[in-house]
């Protein structure tokens, strides 16, 4: 179905993906604002254009026109190359994607073609390896910036990148057993029965946590967390470069939500009640319509979670990636192999629930008897001394590790606590009345 269409026409849909991400993500901005806005019983922009839509347009116009500064310690031809290596990959995932049927359902000046630019049996591992390269752009920014902010939300962004596509990976791999390939046309076509969505709900659930993380979004957004790394490794970037970091991050939030749609919600596919009323809904231009739809519902996922959940500490997100997600990952992979390889032998479906149910209550048993008797003989361990503290180690103030406490700090007394004199006291002892009680004189001189 690929490689047949003229060169105008393949270049005609390069510049439709490339126009697409660019509108989706300037809605995207400005949707977000106004939702979040909204949240938090606020107006969002409402100046430019009708109903503030134009104010991404104008936000980009403005850093584009702002001063461009290139810090002098920094490393200049790598620090100009990141936001380049950044934005260029991230742009690249969207020839994947299929926005309908890959039969050329469609006519563009006489000419049938499928609504997708290419497609190859490994498309699925392009667009992660694309990801991954766009992380080099963030790890560079921040090594190349010569400053130690950015360079801590440089190393943070490659310890969650790499954590995170672990699970996003394993996740996959139960869409490719169950669909038996890696193209994306196919991943699609595979689900004309019923979206991967339901029949792979622990697949889908990773894959939404991962894709919150791959993007550095909150509360996921480590790398450039404002309360400790200062916007982290965009920190000596400005004009056209902060810009273009800025384009990148919604732009993975786009390549990221397009991919869901396309692996777990049947990708152009209409919902199950409309395509089993209308033949038609899955022909023609319709299927952009539906798969447009879809990618607007994962982006508003993403907009809901930003206004409603606090941001984690970096150790609690680590923990999820590698003690939660990946095994949880691992486990469901090969419950999800199992079950392919017993129908593939000609199990009926109710006997391989039966065994795989059985199976799983027969796990959870043994480790809840192990984990009993382990909890039985484990003796409680005497308190650790408490081990000394130098806040001041090596000149710079650090906290305090787990046993160890911050020594008391010296403080002058509370004004408080202080004695003080009655306001009428004189330096000779208060005076006292004729009838014996003791004066003090008010506001007024008295």
């Amino acid at each position: 179905m690929f490689g047949t269409d003229p060169f105008w026409l393949i270049a005609l849909k390069a510049v439709f993906c490339f126009a697409f991400l660019m509108v989706t993500v300037l809605v995207s901005i400005v949707f977000e604002r106004k939702i979040v806005g909204w949240m938090q019983l606020r107006i969002g922009p409402n100046r430019h254009g009708p109903w503030g839509l134009l104010q991404s347009l104008a936000d980009g116009v403005k850093l584009m026109l702002k001063e461009d500064i290139t810090v002098k310690g920094s490393d200049k031809l790598v620090y100009l190359l990141a936001p380049v290596i950044g934005a260029v990959p991230a742009f690249m995932a969207i020839a994947v994607i299929p926005f309908g049927p890959a039969d050329n359902e469609i006519s563009i000046f006489g000419h049938r073609t499928a609504m997708q630019l290419t497609d190859m049996p490994v498309a699925v591992l392009y667009i992660l390896a694309t990801s991954s390269i766009a992380a080099y752009g963030v790890v560079l920014a921040g090594w190349s910036s010569g400053s130690t902010y950015p360079l801590l939300g440089g190393v943070r962004a490659t310890a969650q990148i790499v954590s995170y596509e672990l699970a996003m990976g394993l996740s996959f791999a139960a869409v490719f057993l169950y669909s038996g390939s890696m193209s994306t046309s196919t991943i699609v076509g595979e689900q004309a029965d019923g979206w991967f969505a339901y029949l792979l709900p622990v697949s889908f659930l990773i894959y939404l946590i991962s894709m919150v993380g791959e993007a550095h979004r909150a509360p996921f957004d480590m790398p450039e967390s404002e309360g400790d790394l200062v916007a982290g490794f965009q920190t000596e970037y400005s004009s056209i470069k902060f810009a273009m970091f800025m384009l990148t991050e919604y732009i993975h939030v786009v390549t990221v939500s397009a991919l869901a749609v396309t692996l777990f919600l049947g990708g152009w596919r209409a919902p199950a009640p409309i395509s089993t009323w209308w033949e038609g809904a899955n022909h023609g231009w319709w299927p952009m319509l539906w798969f447009a739809a879809k990618l607007a519902v994962l982006i508003f996922f993403f907009i809901w979670i930003r206004g409603t959940l606090p941001r984690v500490r970096y150790d609690q997100f680590m923990k999820l990636g590698w003690k939660v997600l990946i095994p949880v990952a691992l486990v469901w992979l090969m419950l999800v192999a199992t079950v392919r390889a017993m129908r593939n032998e000609g199990w009926d479906y109710s006997e391989v629930v039966y065994w795989v149910a059985g199976t799983a209550l027969a796990l959870l048993l043994i480790t809840f008897v192990v984990d009993f008797f382990r909890g039985g003989e484990e003796e409680e361990e005497p308190p650790a001394a408490e081990k000394p503290f130098d806040p001041m180690a090596g000149g710079f103030p650090v906290p305090p590790l787990p046993g160890q406490t911050l020594p008391p700090v010296p403080r002058r007394p509370s004004r408080a606590d202080r004695d003080r004199e009655p306001v009428g006291a004189q330096a000779g002892g208060p005076a006292t009345a004729n009838d014996g009680t003791t004066e003090s004189k008010g506001a007024d001189g008295a």
